[in-house]
Parts: C-alpha cells; sequence; structure tokens
C-alpha cells in the first residue's frame, strides 16, 4: 500500500509577490518558456488524441502533477498566457506549505496515498483544495467530511469537495485502492453519497501498472483502463445513475493519449511538463536563489 509517510520540502519565506499572497516566489523567465512550451505540448497531444473521437461534451481536465517541484514553476504555469488551473500534489504537508504561497485560485488535487490521521488536516486546512483523488475506505471518506465541514464553517462556504474513489485495476500489492467489481467499492460509493455531505462523488481513478502504460499504443488497448470504464459502468447501474454523472481519472505522462481514447475525463501528467523529479530529500517548495535571499 503506499502511504504518505513524508518529511517536508522545505520552505523558506522570501522574495517578489504573488498576486494573491505576500509570499515571495520569484520566477525565472526561462524556466517558465520551457515550461509553456511543454504544457502547450500536452494540450495539442491532447486535441490530437480527441480528434478521431465522436464529439465529446468537454475537453478531459488536465492536472499538472507538481509534487516535489517548487512553488515557482506552478506560479509559472498558473498565470497567463497558459493559465493552469489544476494541479496534483501527492504529500499532504507539501501541498499546505504551497497552498498557503500560491494563489487562492489554483484547484489543487490531492493524489497521493492518504493516511487516515491526515485526512480531516488536509481537507481542513488547504482552503483551494479541489479534489482528494485516493479515497480507498469509509473511514477515510468520513474525516475528509468532518474536515471539509470544518473548513467551510471557517469560510462561511457551502462548497463540496470532490473525491474520486481510487481502483486498483492492476491487483498490485503495491498500489492502493479497492478492487473492481468489490462489494466494497459499492457500499464506500453509497457511504459518500448517503453520509458524507460535504462531498460530492466525482468519479473513480485509477493508477494502472507501468508494463501496460508502457505497452498502450493506439492499437493496443490498455487493461486498465478497460477495467476502469467497465467498474464505473457497472457502479453506476449499482448507484441507479447515469454513468457520465461518474468521471474517469486515469492516464499520467506514458499513456495519458491511450487514457483519452478509452474515455477518461482526466489526465495527471507530470514529469513531461516539469522533467525529473528531484529526490525527496532535496525538493524545496522554494528555490534557494540568490533573489529569493535579498
Amino acid at each position: 500500500m503506499t502511504t504518505d509517510t513524508e518529511t517536508s520540502p522545505s520552505t523558506e519565506h522570501n522574495s517578489s509577490t504573488t498576486n494573491d499572497a505576500d509570499m515571495k516566489v520569484t520566477i525565472n523567465p526561462q524556466r517558465a518558456t520551457t515550461l509553456t512550451s511543454n504544457l502547450e505540448h500536452i494540450q495539442q497531444c491532447i486535441s490530437s488524441a480527441l480528434s478521431p473521437q465522436p464529439a465529446r461534451s468537454s475537453t478531459p481536465r488536465l492536472v499538472a502533477v507538481s509534487k516535489l517541484k517548487p512553488a515557482s514553476d506552478i506560479l509559472a504555469l498558473h498565470k497567463p498566457p497558459t493559465s493552469q488551473q489544476h494541479f496534483g500534489e501527492n504529500y499532504v504537508q507539501e501541498l499546505l506549505e504551497k497552498s498557503k504561497l500560491l494563489p487562492s485560485s489554483i484547484r489543487w488535487h490531492f493524489i497521493g496515498g492518504l493516511q487516515s490521521n491526515k485526512a480531516s488536516h488536509l481537507a481542513r486546512d488547504v482552503d483551494s483544495l479541489w479534489a482528494v483523488e485516493s479515497i480507498d475506505s469509509e473511514k477515510k471518506a468520513t474525516l475528509l467530511n468532518k474536515g471539509r465541514s470544518e473548513r467551510n464553517t471557517r469560510l462561511n462556504d457551502s462548497t463540496p469537495l470532490n473525491v474520486f474513489i481510487q481502483v486498483n485495476t492492476s491487483g498490485e500489492d503495491s498500489k492502493s485502492g479497492v478492487a473492481p467489481d468489490s462489494s466494497e467499492l459499492v457500499s464506500l460509493a453509497k457511504h459518500i453519497r448517503e453520509s458524507c455531505e460535504n462531498l460530492h462523488l466525482q468519479g473513480l481513478m485509477t493508477i494502472g501498472a507501468i508494463a501496460r502504460s508502457k505497452a498502450t499504443t493506439p492499437e493496443t488497448e490498455n487493461e486498465d483502463f478497460i477495467c476502469l470504464r467497465e467498474t464505473r459502468d457497472k457502479l453506476a447501474k449499482e448507484l441507479e445513475i447515469d454513468k457520465d454523472k461518474l468521471e474517469l481519472s486515469m492516464g499520467m505522462s506514458e499513456d495519458f493519449e491511450g487514457a483519452i481514447r478509452q474515455g477518461s475525463n482526466e489526465v495527471r501528467v507530470g514529469s513531461t511538463i516539469f522533467g525529473e523529479r528531484p529526490a525527496k530529500k532535496d525538493a524545496r517548495v522554494l528555490e534557494d536563489t540568490e533573489a529569493e535571499k535579498k
């Protein structure tokens, strides 16, 4: 099982101000140009993957996975010309730090393995948390519901937190998630819909097998994507709702185009946009630049 044991990337509260915060995040123009080019390339690939398909009601949502990357990278893509809104993080403490530094207009997705003892904290303290994509137990859903209630009371808001149930489509022991076609999946979905008034069941998510991702081509369908789609369709029948009411979050840097061809409503792309990630011990929320020291 994936866990969220973490040593938080260090922060140093220094440099020029963002639109929404007094904290100082310096953008390197050359780095920003590279990131913008990478993001625009991914957007073009998404459009190309959509083009042979019948008309869809919406373009798949792109979540830029920014874990272990500095706040300056995120701000560079959130500002025009790209104005990217959705960013994904894997570690609770890192997300908390970034959310305090960066504009509240960012829509944060938590996509990592979530420990129960951090669920309430996450939902309560990240004000612009848009979705948690790794729900795999009723206990975690209940704790997220509690944290979101406290956040909404503090902000005088009533917006529910979107959640995805993580499904272990590959059956690997190293992957979190409930089993497809399991009674646990149905009971968890019903619990969210019926007992968690501060949560909204957005859909299902999977992190498929790496080997299947690498083997995905226009001619080869990914078994994990087929499994998640079929699981969604069966769950919708159990819940007596239209299947389009449940999104599919599947596809990453290696295979997002194949996921779109299989009907994914959201893709999570990190390294293709941001480049290779540093080791966790070397990650910094604020980069240690001379400009930030002044």
